[in-house]
């Protein structure tokens, strides 16, 4: 057969010992993928799942991924469209200019322009329970959220003042928002004005403005398992794990290059924020300024802990 094909006998053993590599390192790379893919919970498509290997030293393309993805029938969540149900601006309060349309309001760094909305959540009840939240729209760090039974100007509140003392709000930064009544009462503008920042609203029936805090609803309604959650408390549990845990620590964002924002060590580069704990600033006494005791765990335990979020 060799004098046939007129090929050698070491020329055919070399290429059965290279097909039989090339098998070795396909078996490989669809469990590499296969395992990114559960590990993230279906949230993964091909890009980031390439990047994720990219960065452990594995030579996996985007288009290699999605074609081991597509045989392997992996398939990642997509979000549904969905339309906004809770911005109520039937009020009579006057509306805060919209400062994003200024071109020297552009944010350049962290902490410089947050956005926030509010969203529904269902509970087996029949009722809903409220989520709000603000986004840095640079980093794209949920910097706070709270949840709540009731959609008042309380829930704003307290989801804004978590930034604040977390130190993740410059002094002087742009808060928008839509022009929701809980955005307009008394209560949320004069926090805003004691912490020095500014407010800024959409113009009415315009939302592409704070459509970044939309899409991470959307999102965060795709990519949590749970779509009807059986009480508030369990609804909050959720919340805690894919905010606190993984979208701010562990996902990879497209707006940024699919990388994983390293955002206290940006911060900790910056000047400190209107919350600061370490060192209080004059007009907060609102805010709580005693540092937090955490839980001192051993070597070993944080990576355990975090890695049962994900």
């Amino acid at each position: 057969m060799f004098r046939c094909l007129k090929v050698s006998r070491s020329a055919y053993y070399a290429w059965a010992a290279r097909r039989g590599k090339a098998s070795d390192k396909e078996a490989s790379v669809r469990t590499a993928v296969k395992e990114k893919f559960y590990i993230h919970k279906r949230r993964y498509g091909a890009k980031r799942i390439s990047d994720e290997l990219k960065d452990e030293g594995q030579k996996i393309g985007r288009y290699l991924t999605t074609r081991v993805m597509r045989e392997e029938r992996l398939v990642a969540k997509q979000p549904k469209r969905r339309t906004p149900r809770t911005t109520d601006s039937r009020h009579n309060k006057q509306p805060s200019p919209n400062l994003l349309k200024e071109a020297a309001n552009t944010a350049f760094g962290a902490g410089e322009v947050i956005v926030g909305d509010i969203t529904y959540l269902p509970l087996v009840n029949g009722r809903f329970c409220y989520l709000a939240m603000f986004q840095d729209k640079v980093t794209k760090r949920v910097v706070g959220w709270t949840i709540s039974t009731r959609m008042t100007a309380e829930i704003v509140v307290k989801a804004i003042e978590m930034g604040l003392r977390r130190g993740f709000v410059k002094r002087g930064a742009i808060i928008h928002t839509d022009r929701g009544s809980q955005y307009a009462s008394t209560q949320y503008r004069a926090l805003l004005r004691r912490c020095g920042v500014r407010q800024s609203m959409s113009a009415k029936g315009n939302c592409y403005d704070n459509a970044q805090a939309e899409s991470f609803f959307s999102r965060f309604k795709t990519e949590v398992d749970e779509k009807i959650f059986a009480s508030v408390e369990e609804a909050r549990a959720a919340a805690f794990d894919y905010i606190d845990c993984y979208y701010n620590r562990v996902r990879r964002h497209s707006a940024i290059g699919g990388k994983i924002p390293e955002f206290e060590r940006r911060l900790r580069e910056t000047k400190p924020g209107c919350g600061n704990m370490e060192k209080p600033q004059s007009g907060l006494s609102h805010i709580p300024t005693t540092p937090t005791t955490r839980p001192k765990l051993r070597k070993g335990e944080m990576e355990s802990f975090l890695s049962s979020f994900i």
